[in-house]
């Protein structure tokens, strides 16, 4: 038979005399971490904790106080200044960070401070810079940072001020009335068939005014003439995103887009122009060449267009089949109903489709 003891938490046993319980040993004091340190460095490091502390409560007078004190007991530590030109970011004297930062470089590279702590210095005199919105001045030292310690962050801070910096040449070079000189310098060239040099003005006038519709619509005319169709559709696009009331542009766009057999997309284009200008001629020319151009096969195209739901949709509503009988006994009427654009819409819909024609 195994006897009940055994069932007993075996960590747990009990005493099997009775000799006295050992007297508990007393807590050891904590150890001081800076023992090994001479006095004033033992100071230093105490002062800097205490600097720690009010710089996380955003007490920051008392933090400077206190990094203060730190210098005061050993002025070659590196980290203080740095504690310091943290202080003077945050109260926003980014002057003052940077010439703390500066000194404490100095003073880390005499005493051979370990190159992670000189690239934390030199990367807040980049913020700093940044902050100041010195985008050149950031980017000089956040690569001296970088030369003394590669880091994912100050990588990809650098990446965006150069986008910064970027922008900021862009903007200091714009400038509308040597746009003007170089667009009329371009339109020139253009009048005599030089079309490549009239596009080398047309870029020019661009980066010197970059939000002119017209500009766009220029060079679109030169990528055209070239037979360069898919430049000429990005300058329309662009032309039309920043003026969508600019008629030239639509027509533009749709002509080009017939130079590239799309003709379904052309007809968009060639109905917004009509939307801005109903009684516009080379829109409304535009409009039925693709009208035409989409139904080669009406049988073939019928049967495919009534597969579409959409197209269902449309003829099923008795508001768009009025509409279409009015249009069918008075083609002057189709002018009068694109000025609606969701009627312009569905009637767009039936005529890429091929379900009906304007002539």
């Amino acid at each position: 038979m195994i006897s009940s003891y055994m069932e007993v938490d075996a960590a747990s046993p009990k005493p099997t005399s009775a000799a006295p319980e050992p007297t508990p040993k007393a807590p050891e004091p904590p150890k001081d971490e800076y023992a090994h340190l001479p006095e004033n460095q033992k100071l230093a490091k105490k002062a800097k904790i205490l600097g720690n502390d009010a710089y996380k409560k955003k007490d920051f007078e008392n933090a400077l106080k206190y990094y203060n004190e730190a210098i005061e007991h050993d002025a070659t530590d590196i980290t203080f200044y740095n504690n310091m030109a943290a202080v003077y970011f945050e109260q926003k004297d980014f002057e003052k960070c940077i010439s703390t930062c500066e000194t404490g470089i100095e003073i880390g590279r005499e005493n051979r401070a370990d190159f992670k702590l000189i690239a934390k210095s030199l990367s807040r005199i980049g913020n700093a810079y940044r902050k100041m919105e010195n985008w050149k001045m950031a980017k000089t030292y956040f690569e001296k940072s970088m030369s003394e310690h590669r880091t994912p962050e100050v990588k990809t801070i650098l990446s965006e001020i150069d986008k910064k910096i970027k922008e900021e040449e862009l903007k200091a070079y714009i400038d509308p009335v040597k746009a003007e000189e170089e667009k009329e310098l371009g339109n020139d060239f253009f009048k005599k068939g030089q079309f490549s040099t009239a596009i080398k003005h047309y870029t020019e006038a661009i980066k010197r005014n970059p939000e002119d519709p017209k500009l766009y619509s220029n060079r679109a005319a030169c990528y055209t003439k070239l037979a360069e169709f898919d430049l000429g559709l990005k300058d329309c696009e662009k032309c039309t995103t920043l003026d969508d009331k600019f008629i030239k542009g639509w027509i533009r766009k749709g002509k080009i887009l017939q130079g590239l057999q799309q003709a379904s997309k052309a007809l968009n284009a060639y109905q917004k122009a009509i939307e801005i200008d109903p009684n516009n001629a080379e829109a409304l020319e535009g409009y039925r060449a693709c009208t035409m151009a989409v139904h080669s096969n009406p049988q073939e195209t019928w049967q495919k267009a009534m597969t579409d739901p959409e197209v269902q949709q449309i003829l099923k509503d008795p508001a768009m089949r009025m509409i279409l009988n009015q249009m069918q006994s008075d083609p002057k009427a189709v002018q009068e109903h694109l000025k609606n654009p969701e009627v312009a819409g569905r009637i767009q819909k039936l005529l890429e489709a091929g379900i009906i024609q304007i002539h």
